[in-house]
Parts: C-alpha cells; sequence; structure tokens
C-alpha cells in the first residue's frame, strides 16, 4: 500500500476518535429563546345554544320568588320578642349562652345537648336570635332550608322527669323550660342565695305538661294533650305568625264561643291568687320591696336568706306561674293547683 493512502486512513481513524471523544465530553448547552408566536388559527366552528333556564332549574327560587313570603316572615320576627330586647348579649356568659344569641342555642340543639350542660361555652361572637338559630338555612339552597334546629327531636325537660313531644313545637322547649334547680331542704329550711330565685324565664313546657312544681303532682294540660303541634300550633297558626303572639282566632277552630284569652274566666281567676299570695311573700321577708317594676310596683325579686320549706317552695311556685305568663292558660289545672298550695303553705 502507498504511503499516501497509509496516511489518509490514519488521518480517519483519528477523526472518528476525537468525534467519540468530543460527544463524551459535555452535556448539550442550554436551548435557545423562544422564536415568535405563529399566526392565530382559523375559527371554529360555532357551538350548540344552551337551553333556555326557567325559573324551576334554579333551587333558590323555592324561597327568593316574587312571592312576599321572605319579606313577611321577616318582619314579622324583628318585631317579636326573640329579636328585639338586648337578652341575646348573655350568650357570652357559659351558663347562659345555651338559650341566649343565635351561635350557642344552635350549636346546642345540633349537638342533643341540655341547656345546663358542662361543656357549653360562652360565645365571644354572639348574636341576636335570627333565621339561622332555628333553621338549616343555606345548606341545600333549596325549600329543605327550612328544616328546623336539630330535627325538632323529643326533648327531656332537664328539671323535670318527663318529655315534651309535640312535633315542631319541641325546637321551642328546647328554651322554654324551667332552668334551675328545686330547692331542697334541710332540717325544714332552705338557703335563698340568689336576688332572682325561681325557675328563670321561659317555664312553658313544664307548665304544659304540669311539671316541676313544689309540692304539687300536675298532670298535662288539655292544650298540650289536643293540640298536634303544641307551641307552633297555638303561637305561628300555619307556620307563617313568626312575631308568636298568640292570635285569639287561632283559638276558635276548639273554642268556638271565646271571646278573649281569659276563657272561663281562668286568667281573672289566676291573677286573683297571685295577688293573694304576693303579700303573705313579702309579709314573710322573701320579696325585696325596695325594689320597684315598670310600673312602680313591688317587683318579685327575692331577699338572700334562709327560710322555711313551705315559705320557699311557696316563692319558686308563685314565680313559676309568673315566669309561664300565661296566666293559666298553657295548663289551668297545673296553674291553679300551684297557687293554692302556696296561699295554703302561707297560712293564707
Amino acid at each position: 500500500m502507498a504511503p499516501r493512502s497509509v496516511l489518509r486512513i490514519f488521518l480517519f481513524i483519528v477523526v472518528l476518535t476525537l468525534a467519540a471523544c468530543a460527544g463524551d465530553a459535555g452535556e448539550a448547552g442550554p436551548a435557545g429563546p423562544a422564536g415568535p408566536a405563529g399566526p392565530q388559527g382559523p375559527e371554529g366552528a360555532a357551538g350548540a345554544d344552551a337551553p333556555a333556564l326557567e325559573v324551576t332549574d334554579l333551587s333558590c327560587a323555592d324561597c327568593h320568588n316574587d312571592t312576599t313570603l321572605l319579606v313577611s316572615v321577616q318582619a314579622r320576627f324583628e318585631a317579636s320578642h326573640h329579636a328585639t330586647g338586648g337578652s341575646w348579649v348573655r350568650g357570652s356568659i357559659g351558663s347562659c349562652a345555651g338559650c341566649h344569641g343565635s351561635e350557642g342555642p344552635q350549636a346546642r340543639i345540633a349537638a342533643g345537648l341540655s341547656p345546663n350542660d358542662e361543656s357549653i361555652q360562652g360565645v365571644a361572637t354572639t348574636s341576636p336570635i335570627n333565621c339561622r338559630t332555628c333553621h338549616d338555612v343555606h345548606m341545600t339552597y333549596t325549600g329543605a332550608d327550612w328544616a328546623l334546629t336539630g330535627g325538632a327531636a323529643a326533648v327531656s325537660l332537664e328539671r323535670s322527669d318527663g318529655t315534651y313531644d309535640k312535633g315542631s313545637g319541641n325546637l321551642c322547649a328546647e328554651c322554654h323550660q324551667i332552668r334551675h334547680p328545686r330547692p331542697e331542704a334541710t332540717d325544714g329550711m332552705i338557703e335563698v342565695t340568689s336576688t332572682r330565685f325561681g325557675p328563670h324565664h321561659g317555664v312553658e313546657s313544664n307548665m304544659a305538661v304540669g311539671e316541676g312544681g313544689m309540692g304539687v303532682t300536675g298532670a298535662p294540660g288539655g292544650h298540650y294533650n289536643l293540640i298536634d303541634a303544641g307551641c307552633v300550633s297555638c303561637h305561628m297558626g300555619e307556620n307563617t305568625n313568626h312575631g308568636f303572639e298568640a292570635e285569639l282566632g287561632t283559638c276558635e277552630g276548639c273554642h268556638s264561643d271565646i271571646e278573649s284569652f281569659d276563657y272561663n274566666g281562668t286568667q281573672t281567676e289566676i291573677q286573683a291568687l297571685l295577688d293573694q299570695i304576693k303579700p303573705l311573700l313579702i309579709a314573710e321577708g322573701i320579696i325585696d320591696v325596695t325594689i320597684l317594676d315598670d310600673d312602680g310596683e313591688i317587683g318579685n325579686r327575692s331577699v338572700p336568706g334562709t327560710y322555711s320549706e313551705e315559705v320557699v317552695n311557696a316563692m319558686w311556685n308563685y314565680m313559676y306561674v309568673i315566669e309561664d305568663q300565661s296566666l293559666g292558660v298553657h295548663n289551668p289545672g297545673f296553674t291553679r293547683a300551684l297557687l293554692e298550695y302556696s296561699l295554703t303553705a302561707l297560712g293564707g
């Protein structure tokens, strides 16, 4: 082979070797900058038109529609005792939070707790009772949002042995029941430690079933036994009266001859008994004569001290009837028995 050919072969081998070494020497460098965007493509074909929505296709329209139902309900509620006044601020206090304000009762009832459950804490951001206190508003965004908080289950009355079970009226009984424990005597004497002695406000559910008095065994009244939804039937009619004031027209379904809530003179009779008992309690020193009510009359605040069992029981029954606020309408027989016991216990 000619020397020139050998040289060519040698140089070819050297080039191949250098090329192989160059490929293994390092990785590819960084990518260069992106090029300019290409031209816009042609417009696509138009899609099919969406079907027109009817009002019935919108679940919100179950409530938010062209009727005046919501406006009427809200207006009546805003004028009710539940919405007015300042009692809701007590929802920041642990012992009150179970019934005062909106957040505490709603959470307590949904959890199935009693008003005095020790786990209940005060609510720092408490607000007045409102629609969401009693209804599961905006859970489904349909008419099902009017479902009652806690499902309106039957209520075991904490300070007596019975149960309030009247359908949608059960939600009322969650708070409208005796809150304080009944007094217990030691050697025939009872110490009163509070200036607000008594069963607390709103005792209507206990009164309806005839429980929670002192020295008296009661029974459910006719307004509990004969009315399907209890409180709701009389105080809300067809569930539209969110002012909650009982209306005489509602009573006409059972009492066709009724002309006032003082039916058969029951309220007159009960008021007369209260008027007899109060001076006797004042004479016993258990009512504070220095505290007047809004009418300038002696109020019903108690004087802390130790009293006989008879006097304290009489005061309890008296305050029970006062706090029921119906003057016997909720349970005439039981109300009368409570006050007759008190009158006898005080020697009246």
